[in-house]
């Protein structure tokens, strides 16, 4: 008979693990549902006009020179398209023109056919506060020791690297930066990719195979379902974060063992997120590490969001919880957020990274990264450690974490239903309502805000969400007028959801213990 488990989180949690996903309103679903219905409706209505050519909108069809050939999309994927997206398109996919940093440039743009096409004014719209990029630490920046080392290293290597590592693309600066990485991670070996989407992708294939099984969160990002799928390993997915579903499915794996034969699993391997990017919730690893040395399974973790942003050293969720990270099997990360460049990084013990080197495709056929992109990893990450000679690098990360305390503070006090861990720097503000996604995009924008909005299929269709990103790079009057144009704006689309109200205490607003929950 397998043990029963019985996790203490009062012996494994060393500070207090909170999290909040307030229940949508009832009226506000059926309003939202509502919302989709008519949206609907009103799509075909569009559709059958324009099949009769009484609406005449050449570029929401497919060209009457291609009517014999297959169709392109799915019918519906192209109806949503055509109705629903093209509706709020102008929301995404605006043009930066300056570095992604606390404040950033945007290039103005029209639409004459309700965004089927756009036109550039040639305008420049000026200091606009970012609480959309993934720049958790400020690093995305064109001057200092960053940018200035890039520039060295671009002058002196180039900026293309023309092979692979395997060729004639291995620089030491890629042999520097591994070796930087398992220092900075404290792991034996890592190795670093060019992309951090083919990061995941591309190893978890070459980990797992036919006749294991990965167990998978159910909100966990794209780039690791592909690599799941692409494995040809049997997949079973647990809720989200939650302990029990993950055991009850660990129980079953080892006392059934595979479908038909019931031969034991070869391998089962756990997939978890140190940060979900949708959610703002914080992966329960001290439980998730409890459970994978009980039941004898591997652990990948996806430290893409939480490496630099979290943890007093910046060190990601192992050094938040003050774990060890000897107990985690395969850690990856990426260095497109915290770090301000490309890639992501695979470390762990040096048997993994040798036999990814040679097993992975990612390693084996992929270009070798840009050195400047590499320098810019070395000088941040050096930043990060202290190994600069100053103290900027922790009080970046110090700043981060009051920043995102604040933040979230604030937007609660606010009447916003705010989801996820209150020490994560993703911060998604539900919407709800098809059409609210739109305009509050367009209001935000037009007070000199860049936010980014979300909604159906990176959501589920009733959880449609605003995504703040809050940066070290923020300083407290820039996050005072963010704050202040989205209470307004949330007064004007009545936004303000949350059926509790906390009462603020303007004297210390980091004190976590000066906020009380009231109902209303």
């Amino acid at each position: 008979p397998l043990p029963d488990i019985v996790v203490p989180e009062n012996q494994l949690y060393n500070r207090p693990f909170v999290e909040c996903f307030e229940e949508t309103p009832m009226l506000v679903a059926v309003l939202t549902y509502m919302g989709y219905g008519i949206l609907t409706i009103f799509g075909y209505l569009r559709d059958f006009l324009r099949h009769w050519q009484i609406e005449r909108c050449p570029i929401a069809r497919e060209r009457e020179e291609q009517k014999d050939f297959v169709p392109l999309y799915q019918d519906f994927e192209n109806f949503y398209t055509r109705n629903l997206y093209m509706r709020i398109r102008d929301n995404w996919n605006r043009p930066i023109c300056s570095v992604p940093g606390a404040k950033m440039e945007l290039m103005q743009r029209l639409s004459h056919d309700y965004n089927w096409t756009f036109e550039y004014t040639g305008r420049i719209v000026q200091d606009v506060i970012n609480l959309g990029s993934y720049n958790y630490l400020g690093f995305a920046e064109n001057t200092g020791p960053c940018a200035d080392s890039a520039a060295e290293v671009t002058m002196k290597y180039g900026v293309g690297v023309a092979s692979t590592r395997q060729e004639t693309g291995n620089l030491d600066r890629h042999e520097e930066m591994e070796k930087l990485v398992a220092n900075f991670l404290g792991v034996e070996s890592a190795m670093a990719f060019g992309m951090g989407f083919a990061t995941n992708s591309m190893n978890i294939p070459a980990l797992a195979g036919k006749g294991c099984l990965i167990l998978s969160d159910e909100l966990n990002h794209t780039s690791l379902v592909l690599g799941a799928r692409l494995s040809g390993s049997t997949i079973r997915v647990f809720k989200h974060n939650n302990m029990q579903s993950l055991e009850k499915l660990l129980r079953e794996a080892i006392a059934h063992g595979q479908p038909r034969t019931h031969r034991p699993w070869k391998k089962i391997l756990i997939l978890v997120e140190g940060i979900y990017s949708m959610e703002g919730s914080i992966v329960r690893l001290p439980e998730v590490i409890a459970l994978k040395k009980r039941y004898k399974a591997y652990l990948y973790l996806d430290e893409a969001h939480s490496i630099g942003a979290l943890g007093p050293r910046g060190r990601g969720v192992v050094d938040y919880f003050g774990l060890d990270t000897c107990d985690v099997d395969v850690m990856m990360g990426t260095f497109t957020k915290s770090f301000g460049a490309a890639g992501g990084y695979i470390a762990g013990k040096r048997e993994l990274i040798e036999y990814l080197r040679s097993h992975s495709h990612s390693a084996v056929y992929a270009t070798s990264m840009s050195p400047p992109v590499v320098e810019q990893i070395i000088t941040s990450m050096k930043c990060i450690m202290g190994e600069d000679g100053t103290t900027k690098g922790s009080e970046r990360i110090q700043q981060l974490a009051e920043n995102t305390v604040y933040f979230r503070k604030r937007l609660r006090e606010m009447g916003f239903i705010i989801y996820g861990n209150n020490d994560s720097p993703v911060v998604p503000m539900m919407l709800y309502m098809p059409a609210k996604i739109g305009a509050f995009g367009r209001e935000m924008f037009k007070r000199n805000i860049g936010v980014v909005v979300v909604g159906f299929p990176a959501t589920p269709i009733i959880e449609s969400r605003a995504r703040f990103c809050i940066s070290a790079a923020h300083t407290k009057d820039m996050l005072d007028r963010a704050l202040s144009a989205i209470s307004e704006v949330g007064d004007l689309l009545q936004l303000k959801y949350s059926r509790h109200r906390i009462k603020p205490c303007l004297e210390r607003p980091f004190d976590n213990n000066l906020y009380e929950d009231i109902d209303d």
